[in-house]
């Protein structure tokens, strides 16, 4: 026992000290290129990106790590790629066959693949002209939720139910940005027909003000909610348009705050949001 472990250790001592020592430093030089070449993605990303007059520096930040993390993580599988396969022939394997056999299986698969390529090219499109980033609120022909991460393969939306959505590119016909740039409080509001317009504008429009001069809601108002237009005759009610500007994200927060202010100040000026009403003529007998 004693001569078969001396006689282990005398044959394997050799490959250790050549082969075992290559593999460790091909590790530790992936390891350190990965670390660093992120950083130099990173630089670059920052020195690339540049501000416009509608990037605000939030977008300009989620620009910024939605491209470093795509092409870090793609980086990072290339190296360790590539490490893997000269681990590989230091051990003792023939990468030569082991390439061959790969290129074979790319042929046969290449039909199946066709999908997979179609969203990478996609992907591609998609990070290149900015449609989205990561942390932007998005819809895909009926799926919205918050972007969580993006890769060259598919986006991952997380939706208020907190149910996660995986949605590869080449499935994605159409983009709707919820929160890029701004946002817009978008609301129609009912009035009884006796309402006095005039009065009715007067209202809606200071209380749009005064929210947009409130210490907890004026940093997030680009432009205080205002009455706009009529936007229908209804059955029951004046339907009036009022219209304002947010930052990204906030306008479900400032519409759900502007609502609530609108119903106590018409609720204190006697205006009335009307249900639905039906009008019902009797016929007289003669």
């Amino acid at each position: 026992m004693k001569n078969f472990i001396q006689g282990t250790f005398h044959n394997i001592t050799p490959w250790l000290l050549n082969h075992g020592l290559k593999v460790v430093a091909i590790v530790v030089v992936t390891q350190i290129i990965g670390k660093f070449g992120g950083i130099f993605i990173e630089k670059i990303i920052k020195r690339v990106v540049v501000t416009d007059h509608f990037l605000s520096k939030e977008a300009k930040k989620k620009r910024e790590d939605t491209l470093i993390r795509i092409f870090s993580t793609s980086l990072s599988i290339l190296i360790w790629i590539i490490a893997v396969l000269m681990i590989l022939q230091e051990v003792g394997f023939a990468i030569g066959p082991l390439l061959a056999a790969a290129g074979i299986a790319g042929l046969a698969f290449g039909f199946g693949g066709q999908y997979l390529i179609r969203d990478l090219i996609s992907g591609l499109f998609i990070i290149m002209e900015n449609q989205y980033r990561i942390g932007d609120v998005v819809c895909f022909d009926g799926t919205c939720g918050l972007v969580e991460d993006i890769s060259l393969r598919m986006t991952t939306l997380r939706d208020l139910d907190g149910t996660v959505h995986h949605i590869p590119h080449g499935e994605i016909k159409k983009v709707s940005n919820l929160s890029k740039y701004f946002a817009r409080v978008n609301i129609n509001i009912g009035v009884s027909y006796d309402a006095n317009l005039e009065h009715v504008i007067s209202v809606v429009n200071k209380v749009g003000r005064e929210l947009a001069e409130d210490a907890a809601w004026g940093d997030q108002i680009i432009k205080a909610p205002q009455f706009l237009r009529v936007d229908d005759f209804a059955d029951s009610a004046v339907i009036i348009k009022i219209l304002g500007e947010t930052k990204p994200l906030l306008q479900w927060d400032v519409a759900g705050e502007f609502r609530k202010r609108i119903k106590i100040a018409f609720d204190e000026e006697g205006i009335e949001i009307p249900f639905p009403q039906r009008v019902v003529y009797q016929r007289k007998n003669d």
